[in-house]
C-alpha cells in the first residue's frame, strides 16, 4: 500500500528526496509541496523481543518456561512511538504476526506478555494479548497525538494460500477472482481453514476501536475475492507468494478508498 501510494504520487511531482522520520523503515518528501510519507515497520505494535530464562528463576521459569518471545502489551515498538506526534495522517495494521506459528511456537517459542515490566501470570494466548495490546496502543496514540491527528486503522489484508500453509506446499494459482461461494470457503470462521486470521483478526479490531476516535479502512472483504492478485510463484521465494500483492494491483484501489475517507473528513485544527 505505501509503494503504492508513492507511485501514485510521484506521478503528480517527481520532485521527491528519500528522508526517514525517526523510526521509520522508509520514506520520500516531495518537495514541491512538502508533503512526507514514511513506512514505519511494527509487526506487533507493541515492542517485542527474544526471552529467555534466568538463572534465578522468576514467575515464568516457576511455570517451566526456558524461552519465547516477550511482548511488552504497553510499550510501542519504537519505530513508530514518535509517530503520532510527527505525522498529520496514520495509518495502522497488524495481524498477519498474530497467527504466526512458524515465528511464534506455542511450544517453543511462546508470546509472553508483560504489563508494566512484569510477566502477565497465567500466561495469555496470543488472541488476548492481541486485545491487550490494541487497548495500550489506541490509548497510547491518543494521549501522544498532534492536535488534528487523523487516525486510520487499516482492516486485515487477506492471504490466499490453498492446499496447505506458506510452508506446507500452499498455493495460490488462480488467473480469476473468487466467487462470493468461493471467498467464503476460503475465510469462513466456521470452516477453520489456512486463511482464518483475516476475519478473526478483523473482529478483534472491531471491538478494541469501539469508542476510539479511529476511523477504520475497511479493505478486506474487496480484496478477499482477489486470489488472483498476488505474486504466486513470480515472487521470487522458494515458496508460492500469497500473502504480498502485485503492482499494479488491488493495493491501488485501496488508496481510492483511503483518498475518498480523507476528502469526507473534516479537519479540525
Amino acid at each position: 500500500m505505501f509503494v503504492s501510494l508513492f507511485c501514485i504520487l510521484k506521478r503528480v511531482s517527481s520532485e521527491v528526496k528519500k528522508w526517514r522520520p525517526a523510526g521509520a523503515d522508509r520514506g520520500f518528501t516531495f518537495l514541491q509541496y512538502n508533503l512526507t510519507i514514511a513506512y514505519h515497520r511494527t509487526n506487533l505494535l507493541a515492542r517485542y523481543g527474544r526471552w529467555s530464562a534466568n538463572a534465578n528463576g522468576g514467575k515464568l521459569e516457576a511455570l517451566g518456561y526456558k524461552e519465547g518471545y516477550r511482548v511488552d502489551v504497553d510499550v510501542p515498538e519504537g519505530t513508530w512511538a514518535k509517530a503520532p506526534s510527527f505525522h498529520d495522517i496514520l495509518i495502522f495494521n497488524t495481524g498477519h504476526w498474530w497467527w504466526a506459528p512458524s515465528k511464534f511456537d506455542p511450544v517453543k517459542s511462546p508470546m509472553l506478555f508483560f504489563e508494566t515490566d512484569q510477566p502477565i501470570i497465567p500466561p495469555l494466548p496470543p488472541d488476548v494479548g492481541l486485545d491487550m495490546v490494541l487497548k495500550h496502543m489506541i490509548q497510547y496514540v491518543e494521549k501522544t497525538a498532534r492536535p488534528g491527528l487523523i487516525k486510520l486503522f487499516r482492516t486485515q489484508s487477506p492471504r490466499h494460500f490453498e492446499g496447505g500453509d506458506w510452508d506446507q506446499g500452499g498455493s495460490c494459482k488462480r488467473l480469476q477472482p473468487l466467487s462470493s461461494e468461493q471467498v467464503e470457503e476460503l475465510f469462513s470462521l466456521e470452516n477453520n481453514g489456512t486463511n482464518i486470521e483475516t476475519r478473526l483478526v478483523n473482529q478483534h479490531l472491531f471491538e478494541a476501536l469501539k469508542g476510539s476516535d479511529f476511523r477504520i479502512l475497511d479493505i478486506t472483504h474487496m480484496s478477499e475475492f482477489r486470489a488472483d492478485a498476488h505474486p504466486s510463484m513470480a515472487g521470487g521465494k522458494k515458496h508460492d507468494d500469497c500473502m504480498h500483492w502485485c503492482l499494479p494491483g488491488i493495493t491501488d484501489t485501496w488508496n481510492d478508498l483511503f483518498v475518498t475517507l480523507l476528502n469526507d473528513i473534516e479537519v479540525k485544527t
